[in-house]
């Protein structure tokens, strides 16, 4: 099926023939779905602080942080095509259309365009755009007085505008202050400084962005630096990172067999945000927070992340101390009987219920085990109360070793076909808004490779297009779902304060995202 000239396009990616060969198998027999026994609540697999315990793991980790290495690892790389859809379609239909403004908008649903345009003051981005048409000579207002919707849109999306339509999210402006306006990258590193503050008062940010965009992030960040060390009293570095080719997926035809360009060469495609737990594992840090760039909120509403986070944290730090502890035991020699007590802290703190061979074995087969599982990367994830939103939520897994452990699942990794499967899904109450607290050192302080606690069968097929033909798109397994599917998780109630994601343009009207 490969040729030579194939497998060397496949070197050059860095990837293998073998690897390749896999992928495609991938798609031939499907990904299994996965065995979910019940959704993890409170109580049952989801923790619920109090005022007291928060309190308590905020001191907790306030106590410790300052001797930390603490790195904020932001997923930024996506453009924010999507966000701007429906003005999108907007400015290619509307001009072609011989109706009003508003039966074109009735015509074709886009209630979110006439919104944009009536409340277009509050977005944050306004001033930049009546900017630009001052220097154009000309006024913003009169357009908006005219309904002349067009050329404000294009003003947003296209490059010689503000050229949002093809920028990443995080260089988009969220939020309005007195003075200036935010980017998301911006209220990243100003949210940084307020909890991911580590050893000489360092606060260490990681975004993976695009190659195209990294030389814009770096500028934005070089020139905010200064204003958020003196506000703050910090030192900021900020690093960058790109999603490798050699995590990119072959494409196939809808029979399986690799699809081809014109000239007769095999398409790759990016492997979707699972890729970027080889950006991950890159990080050597006593603590990672991960969050999405576009889950930020202004000043006045911040308190509660930083709360959380800080108590996400404190937490994780409590559970890495035990863990490292137990594998010390492990390590100097355990008496049979003090196995017990490990075991209620694997079943009970850990949530992980031992496989079915582990009751049978012997002394020194459960011991191998234990300092096996003691001796995962570990995660602590803030999770939601399900208000609706589309996505992964977090569930009790059955593994094929009979082992229970805690996974955030995503739809697509459900046979939703068996009505079983279907109901377990649907009275599932929490959703998982991207909010981890990562420890990846082992108990000697050695750095883990989180390669190798990915499940590598938890990806996903797509359907996608090239040049007017249909191909099939294979993703990695999911950064928080596959690919962290080995790790130690422990999964805690936020408030849904602390979720305020931006899906599209019209998001940054809400009240969660007006300024100051």
């Amino acid at each position: 099926m490969l040729t030579q000239q194939d497998i060397e396009q496949i070197n050059a990616y860095g990837l293998s023939s073998e690897k390749v060969e896999k992928q495609i198998n991938y798609f031939k027999n499907g990904f299994p779905s996965l065995d979910i026994i019940q959704p993890a609540k409170i109580g049952s697999g989801i923790v619920k602080m109090d005022a007291e315990q928060e309190e308590h793991y905020v001191k907790q980790y306030q106590d410790a942080c300052h001797s930390k290495k603490i790195v904020k690892f932001v997923p930024a790389s996506g453009a924010a095509t999507r966000m701007f859809k429906d003005l999108f379609v907007f400015l290619e239909k509307y001009p072609l259309s011989n109706v009003s403004f508003e039966d074109f908008i009735a015509l074709h649903g886009l209630k979110s365009v006439a919104a944009l345009m009536k409340d277009i003051k509050k977005a944050a981005f306004y001033h930049e755009l009546a900017e630009l048409y001052t220097h154009d000579g000309d006024d913003i207002e009169k357009h908006i007085a005219d309904k002349d919707y067009i050329d404000i849109v294009k003003k947003i999306l296209l490059p010689e505008g503000l050229g949002y339509g093809s920028l990443p999210k995080g260089l988009i402006s969220f939020h309005k202050y007195p003075k200036k306006a935010r980017k998301a990258a911006e209220e990243q590193l100003v949210e940084g400084a307020m909890y991911a503050v580590g050893s000489s008062r360092d606060v260490n940010i990681h975004f993976t962005v695009s190659p195209e965009h990294e030389v814009l992030f770096d500028a934005l960040v070089r020139s905010v630096r200064p204003e958020v060390e003196k506000e703050f009293h910090i030192k900021l570095d900020a690093s960058y990172s790109t999603q490798k080719k050699s995590t990119d997926t072959i494409a196939v035809d809808m029979d399986n067999a690799p699809f081809r360009k014109d000239d007769g060469s095999l398409v790759f495609r990016p492997g979707g945000h699972g890729a970027l737990i080889e950006n991950l594992n890159t990080i050597d840090a006593d603590i990672i927070f991960i969050k999405n760039i576009d889950n930020v909120v202004p000043d006045r509403l911040k308190e509660p992340t930083v709360v959380s986070k800080q108590a996400l944290a404190g937490l994780l730090l409590e559970i890495q101390e035990m863990t490292h502890r137990y594998r010390r035991v492990l390590d100097m020699g355990i008496m049979e009987e003090s196995m017990k007590p490990l075991e209620e802290f694997v079943e009970g703190t850990l949530c992980h219920g031992l496989p079915s061979a582990y009751a049978t074995s012997t002394f020194e087969e459960k011991k191998e085990y234990m300092r096996g599982f003691l001796n995962r990367p570990i995660r602590v994830c803030g999770m939601v109360k399900n208000e609706g939103e589309p996505g992964g939520g977090p569930f009790w897994v059955r593994d094929i070793d009979g082992s229970v452990s805690l996974q955030i699942v995503e739809s697509a990794q459900i046979d939703l076909s068996d009505p079983d499967k279907k109901a377990i899904f649907d009275a599932s109450t929490h959703f998982n808004p991207v909010d981890l607290v990562c420890a990846v050192r082992d108990y000697q302080g050695k750095k883990i490779d989180l390669d190798l606690y990915i499940d590598h069968n938890a990806g996903f097929i797509s359907k996608k297009s090239m040049s007017g033909k249909d191909l099939k798109a294979l993703e990695l397994p999911g950064l928080w779902n596959g690919a962290m599917s080995r790790w130690i998780t422990v999964f805690v109630e936020v408030p849904i304060e602390t979720f305020n994601p931006v899906k599209t343009v019209n998001d940054l009207l809400r009240p969660a995202h007006q300024g100051e």
